[in-house]
């Protein structure tokens, strides 16, 4: 055929439809699904296969490519009424003239399970119109098969091999006697319950027990399981147990895991842990040098491991099995410490740690030094851990305490003359203070004696004895007597009292004592002035004034003020009180051996008794003096005397010279020769003295000689006394 269209000749091939196919069978092999076997056509370029049931509630058309084809997606035991249509370009034919078929029993539904690592266990739903199933089991890599039949819905298959791989195969057959689909499920038995367990205590990286085992068949998994509710699971032949305390008795099962589900738990395999830390700990040190670390019991425990760190870098370490360890420890050192407990899973862990630090040193090559009467002075040398001393100084009353950072301190306000023990404690801020060095017993110095008295032993002595109270009864006193002019005298003396000697007279003095022990030397004694007695004057001269009187001189005495002189006789005394350094004296007694003596008195009554040579008072002037005219113009002196013994001299004085006459002592009678008239003599009779000095206080008497005749002539003359 030839058409024109727009200017364009096309030409048309016409075909007819393919021819009607016929079907040769129809069968089904599966439930689903139905297989058409039929005559293919020339001029077919496919087919379509027809499926629908007689009720209409199903129809399909599938397109198949030829002979044999499927028609799928149909439900199990249905009647299928079938046809078949070829087609080309033209069209499809016309339907085949149909057949009936019917779908097989669908496959039951297998449910499978292990119930213990021996069985299998196979359930499934009932499949509609089934009169009867067939099962088969067969073990993975085995060619034997156990076939079996039954009308229920469950079967198991007991004595099978552990943690072994069973796929079982089965279909429901028709009330026909036609196999319906058959389905195959593969099933593992349990797995065998996992031997040789074997458990091992680690501390890397985790405190925990290392679980492990020899494989189980089959096992997929395995899981560990303690007592206290830890687990882990592994798919190898071990695992770790995590967390694990201390001191902890435990039991570990092990269970085999796989698709089957959990083999039969291992027996309980028991486990003690490594011991908990002991704690606490504490140092004793009962003895100097010698600590013990020590401990409470530890459950579980079998010994004990005991490290040692000093603050000096050494360290040490003891293994006991006792709940102590001892070493030795230096004073003034920190040490650190740890305990561990052991067992034969392995230490404890770490406890806490213990800082001990032992009492510091005792100071060496202490000195104590009298500072002062009251200070002790304690110095030595730094010891190692201490902070601070503590220095104490103890009698029977009192307790003094200095405190100080620095090696060295003075222990003050301490009773004079007392015993103290002296001692240094060093101290620290941790462990406190040592208490056992070694006091030393130091003596304070004698108490400051007291002066009761001073004073010369008599009036005249250059000797004082100075007398004072002290309590110390073994001190050897020294007693310092010095002037004001630098001069000093000193005595020593282990009693109460000592005798300055030698003082020279008229001096002023300030007087103390010190007493002095191997402790040292006391405060000295307020001091107490003293002032010697005066000196005697070096020189003292009596001389008459007149018969009646005496003029006493003499030399300035050091260190008197006032003088009292005195001349004692039988007969009287005499005495004058003066500042001067002379003194007239009346009343005494011609004639008379005196006493002289002086008393020289200081400024504050101290008196010198000074005793000179006796003097002797002149003889009296002789008394009842008369002239008588003798013969060639001499005169006759004539005198009374009451002694015997005393011998005179009588003068007689003219105008141009004077004629003496001395006789023999016992004579009153003196003869004077070449006596001239007309003239005034003084006529003085006097004793004289043992030197042979004439007593000058004697009186002369004027006589006038008158001429007459050739004869001496003698004039009465008034009695006048004339003081010489």
């Amino acid at each position: 055929m030839m058409l024109e269209m727009n200017g364009t000749v096309k030409f048309l091939i016409l075909c007819s439809a393919p021819d009607v196919p016929t079907i040769e069978m129809g069968s089904s092999k599966e439930s689903q699904s139905i297989t058409v076997e039929f005559t293919t056509v020339s001029g077919a370029t496919s087919y379509i296969l027809r499926a629908e049931t007689n009720d209409g509630s199903f129809f399909s058309e599938i397109p198949v490519p030829g002979s044999p084809g499927t028609v799928t997606n149909l439900q199990p035991y249905t009647d299928y009424t079938l046809s078949v249509m070829s087609v080309n370009s033209a069209g499809r034919s016309q339907p085949s003239i149909s057949v009936e078929a019917k779908t097989v029993l669908s496959a039951p539904q297998f449910n499978t399970s292990s119930p213990s690592n021996s069985s299998i266990l196979v359930k499934w739903e009932p499949v509609n119109h089934a009169v009867l199933y067939s099962l088969s089991i067969i073990k993975e890599g085995s060619y034997s098969q156990s076939p079996l039949n039954t009308t229920e819905t469950q079967v198991h298959f007991p004595d099978l091999e552990a943690g072994t791989k069973y796929c079982i195969k089965g279909n429901a057959w028709s009330p026909e006697n036609i196999p319906g689909d058959d389905f195959t499920v593969c099933q593992f038995t349990r797995s065998p319950t996992p031997q040789s367990i074997e458990l091992v205590v680690t501390s890397t990286p985790d405190a925990g027990i290392v679980v492990s085992w020899d494989p189980a068949k089959g096992a997929e998994q395995y899981v560990a399981m303690s007592l206290t509710g830890q687990n882990c699971s592994s798919s190898s032949n071990s695992c770790i147990l995590i967390p694990l305390s201390c001191g902890e008795t435990n039991s570990v099962t092990v269970i085999a895991i796989n698709q089957a589900g959990n083999s039969v738990p291992s027996y309980p395999v028991q486990i003690i842990s490594f011991p908990c830390p002991p704690q606490p700990i504490w140092v004793e040190e009962l003895v100097p040098g010698n600590c013990s670390v020590k401990w409470s019991a530890v459950p579980h425990a079998e010994y004990y491991t005991t490290f040692i760190k000093s603050d000096d870098g050494i360290e040490g370490m003891c293994n006991s099995t006792e709940l102590y360890c001892r070493f030795h420890c230096h004073c003034g050192f920190s040490y650190i410490m740890s305990v561990f407990a052991h067992n034969h899973a392995g230490p404890s862990p770490p406890g806490p740690l213990l800082n001990h630090t032992t009492l510091p040193c005792c100071p060496e090559l202490t000195t104590v030094s009298a500072a002062s009467w009251e200070t002790l002075m304690m110095e030595w040398s730094p010891v190692r851990g201490a902070d601070l001393y503590e220095t104490r100084a103890v009698d029977a009353n009192e307790v003094i305490l200095c405190n100080d950072t620095a090696p060295r301190c003075a222990l003050s306000d301490l009773t004079c003359n007392s015993r103290y023990s002296v001692v240094v404690i060093p101290c620290n801020d941790v462990s406190g203070c040592n208490f056992t060095c070694s006091p030393q017993t130091r003596e304070t110095a004698p108490c400051m004696p007291e002066i009761t008295s001073v004073s010369q032993t008599n009036t005249s002595s250059s000797n004082v004895l100075v007398s004072w109270t002290s309590a110390n009864t073994v001190a050897n006193y020294t007693v310092s007597v010095i002037g004001i002019v630098g001069d000093m005298h000193v005595c020593h003396s282990n009693g109460t009292s000592c005798l300055v000697s030698n003082l020279p007279c008229g001096s002023v003095y300030e007087v103390s004592t010190i007493a002095s022990t191997s402790a040292g030397e006391s405060m000295p004694s307020f001091t107490v002035s003293l002032e010697t007695a005066p000196c005697c004057p070096d020189s003292l001269n009596v001389s008459h004034v007149t018969q009646a009187m005496t003029n006493v001189t003499w030399s300035p005495a050091l260190g008197a003020q006032t003088y009292i002189t005195s001349l004692s006789s039988p007969r009287g005394n005499a005495q004058c009180h003066t500042m001067e350094t002379e003194c007239v004296m009346g009343c005494i007694t011609c004639g008379t051996n005196y006493t002289v003596s002086l008393g020289a008195i200081s400024r504050t009554g101290h008196k010198a008794e000074c005793t000179y040579h006796g003097f002797s008072a002149s003889q009296c002037c002789p008394s009842g003096i008369r002239l008588y005219r003798g013969s060639n113009n001499t005169l006759i002196v004539r005198w009374r005397s009451s002694s015997a013994l005393t011998k005179y001299t009588a003068e007689v004085t003219g105008r141009d010279r004077t004629h003496s006459c001395s006789p023999e002592p016992g004579s009153y009678t003196c003869t004077v020769s070449e006596i001239v008239c007309g003239q005034v003599y003084s006529v003085v009779v006097a004793p004289l003295n043992p030197d042979g000095t004439k007593v000058q206080f004697c009186n002369s008497r004027m006589y006038s000689v008158t001429c007459v005749g050739s004869n001496v002539g003698m004039g009465k003359i008034e009695n006048i006394y004339i003081s010489i």
